[in-house]
């Protein structure tokens, strides 16, 4: 295992250790504050018995399986509709512990997918712990404010403790998840998305709807808003899970889309061979330069460099042991210079090197330690015959800028100075 891995299983294993602490934390709150609120007011208080109970214990593990991932983090589900319709038909003390149960149950199936009993444990835990709170606190703060239970019929007044309940719940979740969010060292913004957002005020309207008809129709009505609901909310599942394909392939398609513009303004400003800058580049940079050097009085240096009888590589050894010359020449030369320093292929084998706020002094002690390398470079495993035959070298011709001088008269200066390193035998700096 190395470091790095050793490093990334440690802040996981960090990571797991304080969720599994705040979950069991979460869920010891829970238990008591329901063991105080059990023991003041006893299992089903209302006129309902067990086998209610069981019906929205099952309901709960339903609408929570009619879930989908969300886009930033956890699970998003109906079982805001299970847990309102039980504080609305049951009150909050019976609704905290009956959703808290199938909060409790619901995710040990994950084990049958190969998901860690450990990972299983915390979620089981934050889950009912989490459940359990905020509807005991928000259901107690509904009926404290008087809100009906059971709840028998609508009104503006009923309105407005419904949204109070809505609202409340949704804080008190977001609360509960952001701090998990930190935990985990993760951005609460991730917790934001209107459409999930959406999902969960939209399934208390339907709640409302089911716990009217639970209390006040037959139970013909009621079965069949039952499966009408069912059927709806399977629907919402499936164009949410759309929704997620959709938006996941438009990321893909738009990432794509930006690794191509990248791309093509890679190959629009770096010569493909190489992957130095090319000349048009180098051109542009060289304006931008020269005048910023003589508005602010500043140095500006470069060099031209050649790679010695190049023809010569081609003819007697390929085309490719010339390509391959080029990348090592040109790697050596990214090497060498400065991260300042602007390196660009300007033709077959000529080079241009750019040194901002340089004197021309020093631009010829880093050409001349650059001419040393490729001189002293083994060249054997690109072409056993160089070396033997011949030598890799490079001459430079290098230019400063004068005050009153223009691109084209730097340019020409440093061409001449090549040609003059040319005409000397090569292999040499000419400043």
């Amino acid at each position: 295992m190395t470091d790095t891995d050793q490093k990334d299983e440690g802040i996981q294993s960090g990571f797991w250790q304080a969720d599994l602490t705040y979950a069991t934390a979460l869920f010891a709150t829970a238990a008591i504050a329901l063991g105080y609120a059990i023991h003041s007011v006893g299992f089903l208080a209302g006129d309902y018995g067990w086998g209610t109970a069981l019906f929205f214990i099952a309901f709960g593990l339903f609408t929570i399986t009619m879930g989908f991932p969300h886009p930033g983090f956890g699970h998003v589900s109906f079982d805001r509709v299970a847990q309102v319709a039980c504080i609305l038909v049951l009150g909050p003390v019976d609704a905290a512990w009956i959703n808290g149960l199938a909060s409790l149950i619901y995710p040990w199936h994950r084990l049958a997918k190969g998901i860690p009993a450990r990972t299983v444990l915390t979620a089981s835990l934050n889950n009912a712990g989490l459940m359990s709170l905020t509807i005991l606190v928000c259901g107690l703060l509904y009926e404290q404010v008087g809100g009906p239970v059971p709840l028998l019929e609508l009104n503006f007044l009923n309105a407005g403790l419904l949204l109070l309940l809505a609202l409340s719940m949704q804080l008190v979740n977001d609360i509960g998840m952001m701090v998990l969010l930190q935990l985990r060292g993760l951005k609460p913004s991730s917790l934001l998305n209107v459409f999930t957002t959406g999902v969960e005020l939209v399934s208390v309207l339907i709640a409302v709807l089911f716990a009217v008809a639970f209390t006040s129709f037959g139970s013909h009505y009621f079965v069949l808003l039952l499966v009408v609901m069912s059927i709806g909310m399977l629907i919402l599942r499936k164009y949410a899970l759309m929704r997620q394909r959709l938006e996941a392939l438009v990321d893909e398609r738009t990432e794509e889309l930006r690794l191509k513009s990248i791309e093509l303004e890679r190959q629009a400003t770096h010569d493909k061979l190489t992957g130095l800058f090319n000349r048009r580049y180098a051109d542009d940079y060289m304006l931008r330069q020269v005048e910023i050097s003589r508005r602010h009085d500043r140095q500006f240096t470069i060099a031209l460099a050649d790679i010695d009888h190049f023809k010569r590589i081609n003819d007697r050894f390929s085309h490719g042991v010339g390509d391959e010359v080029l990348r090592r020449v040109a790697a050596i030369l990214r090497d060498r210079c400065r991260k300042t320093d602007i390196v660009a292929r300007y033709g077959g084998e000529e080079f241009l090197l750019c040194f901002p706020d340089t004197d021309s002094e020093f631009a010829e002690q880093i050409c001349s330690q650059i001419r040393i390398a490729v001189e002293n470079t083994n060249w054997s495993d690109v072409d056993t015959r160089i070396g033997e035959k011949m030598k890799i070298t490079m001459s430079f011709g290098i230019a400063a800028l004068s005050s009153d001088a223009r691109l084209t008269t730097i340019l020409n200066d440093a061409d001449t100075r090549l040609y003059q390193a040319k005409n000397k035998g090569r292999n040499r700096v000419v400043s």
